[in-house]
């Protein structure tokens, strides 16, 4: 198997040849793209003079390259997933990505970790929370296959002529109305699973999943996608009603990007749930869908959140942890 850099490049040089031939004479151009938590190897491939195209990741190639030991296979599945962002690229509207009256309705929050994310967030309108930050970003397209967005930079900004508090504005509103926080427990969530992904009866469901008492339930909260989901706990209505539910404050571990989960504070000693935290997010979260390593504390009475926990590993890839 070959080493990344060795990868990388074997990927710039041959990939164009996978293309169909309506695509051969695209121009192929390295950059490096700050994504959430990381940097990526992209390839942008230029195919007319929309200004919009299609970036594939080189990171993306390899852990498929990785599964199968295949290059060929990795190569030619990445060039069909390119060529059909090109061809979904033709139903979109690029002007609407730059229209002040097209952005008003479609700005929307994202919570992403501020110390693992500095480089990015010097780029781009934000403001803090806790060790987080909320960016904003422009959602193109919502549908059955997922959802198309971008994030918000300084430069696309200015263009759409907001300042960082009609961009705050906005996305309070439309985070809302276009992805409503959603609550359920994980036994809801297990239940789910078993029955629509692995055809489980419900009667076999139900003796597999015991009750839980309310007070002892992990709750998962969300958006209605599943989808950039843990910026739901920014809306204090949300964590106070289930708070107020539970009788209790509320402990808030941060699952991934995409989710929280909250827990009674009879449940644990928020340094031991930290720890959890930690260990799940290098295991068995990817590095681009981590949130944090700290645990968060909902004052139900004081209706406010605050850090629960002080760890010292900040950073979210291991580095100086």
């Amino acid at each position: 198997m070959m080493e990344y850099e060795i990868f990388k490049g074997v990927v710039e040089e041959k990939f164009k040849e996978f293309l169909p031939e309506e695509y051969k004479n695209a121009k192929i151009e390295k950059r490096q793209v700050n994504k959430v938590n990381s940097k990526w190897d992209g390839l942008s491939v230029i195919s007319d003079e929309s200004g919009i195209s299609p970036t594939i990741y080189v990171n993306q190639m390899y852990e498929d390259y990785m599964e199968t030991g295949n290059m060929n296979e990795t190569l030619d599945r990445a060039a069909k997933v390119c060529v059909k962002a090109m061809e979904d690229k033709k139903s979109i509207n690029v002007q609407d990505c730059f229209d002040a009256d097209y952005a008003k309705e479609n700005i929307v929050f994202q919570l992403i970790n501020t110390e693992q994310n500095k480089e990015m967030l010097a780029n781009m309108p934000s403001f803090t929370f806790k060790d987080l930050s909320v960016i904003y970003r422009m959602v193109v397209k919502v549908n059955e296959r997922g959802i198309e967005s971008a994030p918000i930079n300084n430069g696309l900004a200015k263009k759409l002529g907001f300042t960082e508090e009609q961009l705050f504005q906005l996305a309070a509103e439309n985070t809302k109305r276009i992805f409503p926080p959603v609550i359920k427990t994980m036994n809801e969530i297990m239940r789910e699973l078993f029955m629509k992904e692995d055809g489980m009866v419900e009667e076999m469901v139900d003796m597999m999943l015991d009750e839980i008492p309310k007070e002892q339930q992990m709750y998962v909260i969300s958006n209605n996608h599943g989808v950039n989901g843990a910026v739901s706990m920014l809306y204090e209505d949300v964590l106070h009603n289930l708070a107020e539910k539970l009788d209790s404050d509320l402990y808030i571990l941060p699952s991934s990007i995409h989710e929280v989960i909250a827990v009674g504070t009879s449940m644990g000693d928020p340094d031991e749930l930290a720890s959890m935290v930690a260990e799940i997010n290098m295991d068995q979260v990817k590095i681009e869908e981590r949130l944090s390593n700290q645990v968060y504390l909902y004052d139900k009475d004081l209706r406010k959140v605050s850090l629960a926990t002080d760890t010292p590993n900040k950073r979210l890839d291991g580095i100086g942890a």
